[in-house]
């Protein structure tokens, strides 16, 4: 008999559901690439900032070429690239060639050049939270309380975000490595765009960087959200997942800061508890505003 297809109601089908999204054969590919040197791996924990340097890093690349069905096909995912019958080894539009990886300093490829994206873990959390909504989960059938207590602070398939971040702190200084806080990426966005582009080593010129920060602004990736809602990927893998095949969701939703405050106060004071015990010791950070300012002079 065939599986009945539909989004979860609970944590436990959440987990259920993307047990089968990926398989560990996928991520072992994606984690074996051979990187070239010139290669850039943008690496972060999920809902980050991911899709915001995707979307910088093509534009500086190919002076804002949009023509793609989705960002992830001209940026592909390494760990996901065996399931969705991506090959990691062609040839790119445009060089250097580029990726994206949730994956901690300890797995992703090395030899390649580095863009880690931060984000306030507490604004990570309601991005997840709106992301999965929709996708893997039907629409209120779970508080966000519930969904960030019960699923998120439990690790995902990229793991906690206090272990990502620790994997990759000691990185910060490298000449092999950028990091950066999204926060800042949308505050000094055509900043960020020039820097960018000298690290992953672009001449750009004042149109390029002008047409790379343009698409990169919100109203215009939000605008083309459909190339930023992982498409090819739902129609790919939902039904192998026990999904619908036609779920929704966009990684454009609304592109500010300080979302967190619809958090339970409960909650608030785990992710600072989380905080002082699990990321403090490692950074010397008793906050995230105090690590955004180390980051910003790095």
């Amino acid at each position: 008999m065939t599986e009945a297809l539909s989004m979860a109601t609970d944590v436990a089908g959440i987990h259920d559901r993307l047990s089968r999204m990926f398989t560990a054969a996928s991520r072992k590919h994606g984690n074996n690439y051979q990187a070239h040197p010139s290669d850039i791996i943008i690496a972060t924990y999920p809902k980050c900032g991911t899709t915001l340097m995707q979307q910088i890093v093509h534009g500086l690349r190919t002076c804002g070429d949009m023509d793609f069905g989705e960002i992830t096909d001209v940026v592909p995912w390494l760990e996901t690239s065996l399931d969705v019958g991506t090959d990691i080894y062609a040839e790119q539009k445009a060089w250097p060639k580029a990726f994206k990886s949730h994956q901690t300093w300890e797995e992703v490829p090395k030899g390649a050049k580095y863009i880690y994206v931060l984000r306030d873990p507490k604004d990570v959390a309601v991005s997840f939270f709106h992301f999965f909504e929709g996708w893997f989960f039907a629409r209120g059938s779970l508080t966000i309380d519930t969904f960030v207590r019960d699923f998120l602070l439990g690790g995902t398939r990229s793991g906690g975000y206090a272990d990502h971040l620790r994997s990759w702190w000691h990185k910060r200084n490298d000449a092999d490595t950028k990091m950066l806080c999204f926060e800042d990426i949308t505050k000094n966005l055509a900043p960020t765009v020039a820097q960018t582009a000298e690290f992953i080593g672009i001449d750009a010129d004042a149109d390029c960087l002008a047409i790379a920060s343009a698409q990169a602004e919100f109203a215009f990736m939000h605008a083309h959200q459909h190339q930023f809602d992982d498409h090819p990927i739902r129609l790919k893998r939902n039904v192998l997942s026990g999904l619908p095949l036609e779920t929704q969701g966009s990684k454009v939703r609304a592109g500010k800061s300080g979302s967190h405050s619809i958090l339970s106060a409960e909650l608030l004071e785990r992710f600072d508890r989380i905080w002082a015990e699990e990321i403090y010791p490692i950074t010397g950070h008793a906050d995230y505003a105090s690590l955004r300012s180390e980051l910003l002079h790095v």
